[in-house]
């Protein structure tokens, strides 16, 4: 019975809510503009850094939080190239043995050769890929899944067999749509046979605590000794004997205790040498999770700040509708009106004002999002956290800036009121 009274008592002030926007339908929807541009924004800003923010985790999650991944930094300057070596030998294979050897946990390990060829048959349709020269547990290393035919094997590699397995991206910029397996690449002056091609991997677009920005599905795998033996590499004087190691520790081991160790080798091998980058994915992970805490706190306090112009817009308009419907305030307080009743009136006019904008920049937002994702080529994500933040602070300050206009109407006195002009 409760229930249904408290229904009958706000009905009335509901229908004349609504009745009274309708009557000003110019007026209720250049007030409603603020909330409605200011709730577009916001989602649209929150479904880029969510878009953002899901690529850049991806990523790191693909390189594998139980791995290690040392890069050589190395310079086509000559002169810097000749004073770093003369501290240190660069990143070689004694570096490798040192690893194998130290650190504890260590699940499996495999050295790289990388270097992009000079001339490739067939011609690739878009940018030339890179050929890493691994090890064939590389795969298990770096979660690689291997869609068609097979990797090179533990035999392969050993006798240097000139078999390749193709990126998804070198895949489709060799051959096209068609099934690579059992057809022939020829990079420099070395025919290789093709057994193999992966699945797509995250990439990431920017340089990444060491990662340099590079498509990693646009990559031609050979054995390691294939690489360092069969191909002819312009740039191996000024190169490292290896130009990147990548370690995976077992599940239970310590992940930071591992990179302590190797660090620790390199330091020594290295004597000091800012001359390698250790990349530890786990750690990235953990740093890219704060930095989603913190971009999510920014993004509230945006729209606060957003919504709050569209906020100041409902008070000001109410303020003046106050104004206008003095007579009419006054009248209801004289039959018998109370403050709250018109209190609840104005503060539910308000509600329905931000209830309206914000669900008309929710879908606003939502197609700006798209046209986004769709011209600017930027990955976009409207998650059902950022429709109910954005839905729900348009209601708020719509609500708290509805109050004191709703206030100073409840006190106008009944008689003067009656009397306004």
């Amino acid at each position: 019975m409760k229930a249904v009274t408290r229904a009958n008592a706000w009905l009335p002030d509901l229908r004349r809510s609504l009745d009274n926007l309708l009557l000003h339908k110019l007026r209720s929807f250049l007030t409603m503009l603020g909330m409605i541009f200011g709730v577009a924004a916001v989602l649209s800003m929150l479904s880029i850094g969510a878009g953002a923010q899901q690529q850049v985790m991806a990523f790191i999650e693909d390189l594998g939080v139980h791995n290690l991944i040392v890069e050589a930094r190395e310079s086509t300057d000559r002169s810097v190239w000749a004073k770093v070596r003369q501290q240190s030998p660069g990143l070689t294979f004694h570096d490798v043995r040192a690893m194998q050897a130290t650190v504890a946990g260590l699940d499996s390990l495999t050295p790289r050769k990388r270097f992009t060829p000079s001339k490739l048959v067939p011609k690739p349709q878009a940018d030339m890929p890179a050929v890493f020269g691994v090890d064939p547990n590389y795969a298990y290393i770096g979660g690689l899944r291997v869609s068609i035919g097979r990797f090179f094997t533990n035999e392969e590699s050993a006798r240097s067999e000139a078999v390749c397995v193709l990126g998804d991206a070198a895949r489709t910029n060799l051959f096209g749509l068609d099934d690579p397996v059992g057809r022939f690449v020829k990079v420099n002056e070395q025919w290789f046979r093709v057994i193999g091609a992966a699945g797509a991997q995250a990439v990431a677009q920017t340089d990444s605590s060491g990662l340099p920005a590079q498509d990693r599905n646009n990559v031609i795998y050979v054995p390691t000794g294939a690489a360092m033996f069969r191909l002819e590499d312009n740039y191996s004087s000024m190169r490292d004997e290896i130009d990147g190691v990548y370690l995976r520790v077992k599940p239970d081991a310590d992940v930071t205790a591992a990179a302590a160790t190797v660090r620790g080798i390199l330091a020594t091998s290295h004597r000091g040498a800012d001359d390698y980058a250790l990349v530890v994915p786990a750690e990235l992970l953990a740093e890219q999770q704060r930095t989603k805490r913190i971009f999510d706190i920014v993004m509230v306090a945006l729209a606060s700040i957003s919504l709050l112009v569209g906020g100041i817009g409902i008070m000001n308009i109410m303020l003046a509708s106050v104004l206008e419907r003095t007579p009419e305030i006054g009248l209801r307080r004289a039959i018998g009106a109370r403050q709250t009743d018109i209190i609840r009136q104005f503060v539910m006019e308000t509600t329905l004002i931000a209830v309206a904008g914000g669900t008309i920049g929710l879908a606003m937002g939502v197609a700006m999002s798209r046209l986004i994702a769709s011209f600017a080529g930027w990955s976009t994500i409207v998650t059902s956290g950022s429709l109910l933040l954005s839905f729900s602070v348009s209601v708020l300050i719509g609500l708290v800036f509805g109050v004191y206009p709703a206030t100073k109407a409840a006190r106008l006195d009944p008689v003067r009121a009656l009397h306004y002009q």
